[in-house]
This record gives structure tokens, sequence and C-alpha cells, in this order.
């Protein structure tokens, strides 16, 4: 399926590994001009050169450097007509053992209140060509809290309010505002919270864990022409790990 967007300017946060550098991935095999940030410029680099893509390095642990992304990649693509907002994951931890609430407005900084930086940045422009897509990664923990991510479960449902209240303000410039909910994949961070991710599988109704390539091909899907009606919507990539109804 040709997507329609052969052409458009992307920037994707935290696009270095995981499921970041899978959207990126997808995006630029249909054309798309992307840019990229991470805060390893060593591995950023090799991202980019990987999918011709735009290098930014940036710490989006500090919602400042998410409007910085924002700006240069616009800067170095003449304009930014799709924003992927994405970080790394908060730490680990149950309430017992995060007991200081300094851990949390880390977190929110991280996980919500960098992507709300970028999208104050990007929508402006996304409004005055009256075309825009915002594609968020969050976690399917928003329907359903992963256990020993505290952090993680509360700064990205506080990022989910943002982005459906964001999608019905802007809804009649163009602009699409969807979140992804990602279960299980094969990254770096799940690996990193698990000591045998395989195991995982059995939790899986698809029984494997996801793939990041099929996750970036939703993705991108969310950012074409075909998807311009879909808006507002939190949509689980989980392979039906979120049991519930809603």
């Amino acid at each position: 399926m040709n997507l329609g967007i052969a052409g458009r300017r992307a920037a994707v946060a935290a696009a270095s590994r995981g499921l970041g550098f899978a959207t990126a991935r997808a995006l630029a095999a249909e054309g798309v001009r992307v840019a990229i940030c991470g805060r390893d410029a060593g591995r950023l680099e090799a991202a980019a050169a990987e999918i011709g893509a735009v290098p930014i390095v940036a710490d989006l642990r500090d919602p400042a450097a998410g409007v910085t992304f924002v700006r240069q990649a616009a800067d170095a693509l003449g304009g930014v007509d799709i924003l992927v907002t994405n970080t790394g994951g908060p730490p680990p931890g149950d309430f017992a053992a995060v007991g200081d609430l300094d851990a949390y407005r880390q977190a929110f900084d991280a996980a919500c209140l960098s992507a709300v930086a970028m999208c104050r940045e990007a929508i402006p422009g996304m409004q005055a060509r009256r075309w825009g897509r915002v594609v968020a990664i969050t976690s399917v923990a928003v329907r359903q809290p992963i256990p020993n991510l505290i952090l993680s479960n509360v700064a990205r449902a506080g990022l989910t309010g943002f982005l459906k209240t964001l999608a019905r303000e802007v809804a009649a410039d163009g602009i699409t505002v969807n979140s992804l909910q990602p279960g299980y994949h094969a990254t770096e961070r799940v690996r990193e919270l698990h000591a045998d991710p395989g195991a995982l599988a059995a939790a899986v109704p698809a029984g494997v864990i996801g793939d990041p390539a099929d996750f970036g091909a939703v993705a991108a899907f969310c950012c074409s022409e075909q998807a311009r009606f879909l808006t507002g919507a939190a949509i689980p990539v989980d392979g039906g790990t979120h049991a519930g109804l809603l």
C-alpha cells in the first residue's frame, strides 16, 4: 500500500533503537524525510546512517530538549509534518520501593512533559499547513498497569489524557493525534527488564513477543493519508495481551 506520505518530513524521538527506530525506518521506507534523536551520539549516528535520517543528539529527560529537537529537525528538514513522540522508559519499582517524589517528577518530565513540549513546538506549523500527524509511543500499561513499573504507569496515563484532549482540539486543522500502546516486543528495553524475554511469549495470546518492524508498520500507517479520519485513538499493539473490552 502506498501511504501517500512520500516527501513529508518527520521528527521521530528516541529513535536510535527499539520501537522508535523501527518507526523511523518504516517512515523512511515510505519516502518520508526523517530526523531522529537519542542520547548516545555514537549509536544515534549509526542508526541515522542505516536509514538515511538526520541525527540530532537530545536527552528527552529534560522537556526543554524536546523543544530543541523539534526545532532542529524543522531547521534540517524545512518543517515537521509528522511528529512521533517517544522516550526511554522510567526506572522500574513499585509503590513501596519508589518513596521519593522526585522520582515521579523525573518520570513525568521524561515520559509526559517532553511529549507535551514537542507537540507545542511542532503543532503550530502543522496548523499553518493544514496537515499534520502526531503519533505517541506509550505503553499497554495505560490500559492495564504493569507490575513494578509504577512510574511508567503514572506518567504515560497522564500523557494519554493530554493526547486525547489535543486530538479533539486540532482535528479541524487537518491534524490527527493518536497513541500506540506496545506490549512486549523484542527490544533492548524488554531485555533490560526481563532476564528471559522469550518466556514472556507465554503471556501473549499471539504466542510470540512482537517484532519491532511490525510495530513500525502500524505507526507508519497512522501517519498515512488513508488514516486521515483516525484521531484520538489509543491503539494496543500487543498481540492480544490486553484482556479488557475497552
